[in-house]
């Protein structure tokens, strides 16, 4: 983020460019996107297993707990779709391949940091569950931070070394010396959170009282995220630039300090932007000078007033409203009820697929989820005429196409992807959410090939898991085996078993039946954690669910919700506890069932199920958690192939299998049939019924 460098030079200078703070009663500006990478990097959480969302969802909690607990009032600003310029996108390409071997790091033992699929949507509920104001914006949220901290006089907590640039009235935090784990009192009554604050006085102080002015052209000079011009090369090689004191970080800080003190030089921008084109080529110069101005604007002040937003619910940014969106989109964007990628697909008709932890030698683990894409694009190919000019810029003239940008082996590639054309009343984003509830979750259920009497039995908030779930298993692609179909579903039984622990006026025995199983899991994922080496194939599989789940979001957030979302973080309790409580659980109050996915608990629950265990025997000691776990794999088990429910030796491929039905008499046949009652009674009794089903289409198809 930001000018590279920067954020570790001031950190060197840290008693000079920095102040003490006692942070207490205060309103502060939080860049979403910096926090919530900071407490994923930050908190000794598992990476390698696609995100342990419960724990990073307690994290979030407690982070914000003790700002409340020091009187500090959060406002959490999110950076929203890819800017319409697209200027950022050399960038945004070179953290994409840096993320690529960072995974690939991390997937054969090494180290490396790369954000689990889903952290932002988690990050986003753990948000509203709290009542934490936050917006997202329409693009970068750098300047609107700025502004509305300026506004209200507080600071700005971040870890964006842009914020050293910007003119703050209250100050910058950085995020790596905000202590918000060490709260302190003051007179035994007072809570406060040690910090440091950035001085930009003191800063311009050190470099000869320089002009504020400057900065901006200093952080162009430097490069940054969206400028990055090889012709400045001429220009640093060819100016002299006095250095000050050496520095031991290198030809960075070396060219930080020349630069500053370089323009320390001169009384305004002008006067210095002049004396930077004297050293390029003549033909080069005005070119380069509407660049750099262009590039020095976004240290300016927003046009957006996101104080207008958290008091009144009124989000204007005026390069949104010139695209001509509906009004919901825009809302929508705004509240983070739609993602970025949406925001994406609509301003440049191109996504950005986001590489996860997993097996660099197959396609990537989004190839799966292709086809709910190309849904999605579909409703969003007529949002508004103004987007053709912006979007077509990028992309070959072709009316229904796409760019996707997404990992190949380990590099990055754009591929066109075209939208499938739907019927004309789906067409019209500006109507969609005009369309019946039920037209609108037949969409959703017919793109993820999932028939709605399947979800009857299923819990409210479990719907869209479930079907997702569904679509994943119907994909061949996937290589899926049964213990990855159960270790998921046994991993959505955290939620409600934290229910049935924290509902009051529970029958001691099922209460410890409960706490029992929820030991086992809790005691599975530490085991997990605690060295297990990652089976590349199985975090595979699991990214594919991944991504099936995400877009399986986005399709149902763009279509209005006609599936309640997915709880990714905690449960509250119950009120009540009966037969029909996994049926009827209504989403929203106080009744979830959450914790849909610990990637800890899901590859740990892998290892067990392939070494020893039974699901029978894990669940025989909570018969709540075994009937939720019953509903759920009924209606799984008819969209997955039928080999996963054969033994080991049985399922090597269809032709195998076949010629081996042809070839065997009926007393060879009968030994099969019994062997795989045995084998399941042994391994998972809910299976069994699939396998008798089995037997009797081999039978029919004998014959015939």
């Amino acid at each position: 983020m930001g000018i590279r460098g920067l954020m570790s030079f001031v950190e060197d200078h840290s008693n000079e460019f920095f102040t003490d703070l006692k942070l207490r009663d205060t309103k502060i500006v939080i860049d979403g996107y910096a926090l919530f990478h900071r407490l994923s990097f930050n908190s000794n959480l598992e990476l390698r297993y696609g995100g342990d969302y419960d724990s990073f969802a307690d994290i979030v909690q407690n982070f914000f707990e003790s700002l409340f607990a020091c009187n500090i009032c959060p406002y959490v600003v999110l950076d929203g779709g890819c800017d319409i310029s697209d200027k950022k996108l050399t960038t945004l390409k070179d953290r994409a391949r840096e993320k690529i071997q960072m995974a690939h790091s991390l997937s054969v033992g090494g180290s490396g940091y790369v954000c689990p699929l889903l952290i932002r949507e988690v990050f986003i509920q753990v948000l509203i569950k709290l009542q934490v104001c936050f917006v997202q914006c329409f693009s970068e949220a750098d300047r609107d931070i700025m502004t509305l901290a300026n506004h209200w006089n507080c600071p700005v907590l971040s870890s964006d070394s842009d914020f050293c640039i910007f003119d703050l009235k209250t100050g910058f935090c950085p995020l790596n010396s905000f202590q918000w784990r060490n709260i302190n009192t003051i007179k035994g009554t007072q809570n406060y959170i040690p910090a440091k604050c950035f001085s930009l006085d003191a800063f311009c102080h050190h470099f000869s009282n320089m002009n504020k002015a400057l900065l901006p052209l200093f952080a162009v000079l430097c490069g940054n995220d969206h400028i990055n011009l090889p012709i400045m090369e001429t220009f640093l090689s060819k100016a002299r630039l006095p250095l000050g004191a050496t520095s031991s970080k290198g030809r960075r800080h070396h060219r930080i300090l020349g630069l500053l003190n370089w323009l320390s030089h001169f009384a305004n921008p002008t006067e210095a932007l002049d004396n930077v084109l004297k050293y390029l080529p003549k033909k080069d110069r005005e070119n380069v000078k509407e660049l750099l101005c262009g590039s020095m604007e976004e240290y300016q002040q927003s046009r957006v007033k996101l104080q207008d937003f958290f008091q009144c619910g009124t989000y204007a940014c005026p390069d949104a409203l010139n695209l001509g969106l509906p009004e919901w989109v825009l809302v929508a964007l705004a509240k983070g009820q739609l993602s970025p990628f949406i925001s994406d697909a609509l301003v440049l008709r191109r996504t950005i697929l986001h590489t996860q932890v997993e097996n660099m030698q197959q396609p990537n683990a989004h190839r799966i989820s292709q086809p709910i894409r190309q849904i999605i694009y579909g409703l969003l190919l007529n949002a508004s005429p103004h987007l053709d000019k912006t979007s077509r810029n990028a992309l070959p003239p072709q009316p229904l196409a796409f760019s996707e940008m997404e990992r190949i082996n380990k590099n990055i590639k754009t591929s066109i992807i075209d939208a499938v054309e739907l019927a004309k009343d789906h067409s019209d984003l500006s109507k969609l959410t005009e369309l019946s509830l039920r037209r609108r979750q037949m969409l959703l259920l017919e793109t993820l090939k999932v028939k709605q009497t399947i979800l009857e039995p299923i819990p409210a908030s479990l719907k869209l898991p479930v079907a997702v779930s569904c679509y994943w298993l119907q994909h061949t692609e996937t290589k899926t085996k049964l213990h990855h179909l159960q270790s998921l579903l046994l991993a959505m039984l955290m939620g409600p078993l934290t229910a049935i622990i924290n509902s009051p006026g529970k029958e001691e025995l099922q209460e410890d039946g409960a706490k029992m199983l929820y030991a086992e899991f809790q005691r599975v994922k530490v085991q997990t954690r605690l060295g297990t080496r990652l089976d590349l194939d199985t975090a595979h599989i699991f990214c594919q669910w991944q991504s099936c789940l995400q877009m399986g979001m986005y399709l149902n957030q763009l279509l209005s919700t006609p599936l309640p979302e997915p709880d990714l973080t905690r449960p509250s309790a119950f009120n009540t506890l009966n037969e029909d409580i996994w049926r009827h659980t209504k989403y929203g109050g106080t009744l979830y069932i959450s914790r849909l996915y610990s990637g800890s608990l899901v590859h740990g629950l892998c290892q067990q199920l392939l070494a020893s265990t039974s699901v029978e025997s894990l669940l025989s000691m909570c018969p709540e958690a075994k009937q939720l776990y019953e509903h759920l794999f009924n209606a799984t088990r008819s969209y997955a192939p039928t080999e996963i429910f054969l033994p080991k030796g049985k399922s090597n491929s269809k032709k195998k299998r076949q010629k081996k039905q042809n070839t065997s008499c009926s007393k060879n046949r009968g030994r099969t049939t019994a062997h795989t009652k045995c084998w399941y009674k042994g391994n998972n009794r809910f299976g069994l019924l699939m396998v008798e089903n089995l037997e009797e289409h081999s039978e029919a198809s004998d014959l015939e």
